[in-house]
């Protein structure tokens, strides 16, 4: 039965359009008008950096910032980038795929563990867990990084891999999300089901819950990635030899070696490196985009 039916009108009186519906919801003008302004926002940094990155060292200096300058030199500073120092680009840009790779795929996979285990079974100190982890979400990775120095230090792990591989397994948020995560996706009563048909905790973690967790997973992943990927006072404070600094510290150098003495200025290869940085990131949101919005929307709606 439709709305209109339940409503008696009265003579000479007109029917009112719904505001909104589920097929067609009202549009907003306002709404509208501030996603345009964020994604302009959003846009006008890479916009400017791409226009920067295929401009010449001269050019960079003597033409407008949004605009091309007399010659598109992108090819030429990608070749550049990729060869200036023996090839030192494409170290940094390994050490970051590894820092990557090994960090935030071991924080993703420990979150998981942790996430479902603290969702979906009951021990002694449970309650003690949720509030460290709470606590750990509110403490900024910054305040922690000295400790962590002082820390690997003593154990002799500074200027290696290591330094910045094991910190960045460790990631309250993602533990926390994926704890949430599957405490709504993996209902008990299919476990009780699987357990009943004999199967044991490891088979129904891999066979059953794992692929229910697939979206909480992938949001994990993207938020440890992208925290690894830009990770910056860590490696500054742990790394001194620069054949294992990431791209970002790396980076960082070729700017200041501007300012040091007989130093030669590299601003378009600082951009275009910052381009070919930024280049996996939005590959990989876009790969997984579809993956990312069903995971933070998972639980929004009771059924």
């Amino acid at each position: 039965m439709s709305t209109t039916s339940l409503v008696t009108l009265r003579p000479g009186a007109r029917a009112r359009r719904p505001l909104g519906t589920i097929d067609r919801p009202r549009r907003s003008v306002l709404l509208t008008a501030l996603t345009a302004i964020i994604l302009i926002y959003s846009l006008i940094p890479l916009v400017w950096l791409f226009i920067n990155a295929s401009k010449t060292q001269d050019d960079l200096f003597t033409t407008f910032g949004l605009w091309f300058g007399d010659e598109f030199a992108l090819f030429d500073n990608i070749g550049r980038a990729l060869t200036y120092d023996d090839g030192i680009f494409l170290r940094w840009f390994a050490n970051t795929l590894l820092y990557v790779i090994v960090g935030a795929g071991g924080a993703t996979l420990l979150a998981v563990l942790g996430g479902y285990a603290l969702a979906k079974y009951d021990f002694p100190g449970k309650k003690a867990v949720f509030a460290v982890v709470i606590g750990a979400v509110a403490v900024p990775g910054t305040a922690l990084a000295v400790p962590t120095f002082l820390m690997f230090s003593e154990m002799g792990l500074t200027n290696t891999p290591w330094s910045v591989i094991v910190p960045s397994l460790i990631s309250p948020f993602g533990l926390y999300l994926m704890w949430t995560f599957a405490s709504e996706a993996i209902p008990t009563e299919l476990m009780e089901a699987a357990r009943i048909d004999g199967a044991s905790e490891f088979r129904i973690f891999w066979q059953v819950a794992l692929r229910l967790l697939a979206p909480g997973m992938v949001t994990v992943l993207l938020f440890t990635m992208v925290a690894t990927w830009n990770n910056y006072f860590l490696p500054l404070i742990m790394l001194r030899d620069p054949d294992w600094y990431p791209l970002i510290i790396g980076l960082n150098q070729w700017n200041a070696q501007a300012a040091t003495a007989g130093g030669t200025a590299i601003f378009d290869l600082v951009l275009t490196g910052s381009l070919l940085t930024i280049v996996p990131l939005i590959i990989a949101f876009l790969f997984l985009q579809r993956f990312w919005q069903s995971g933070l929307a998972a639980g929004s709606v009771k059924e």
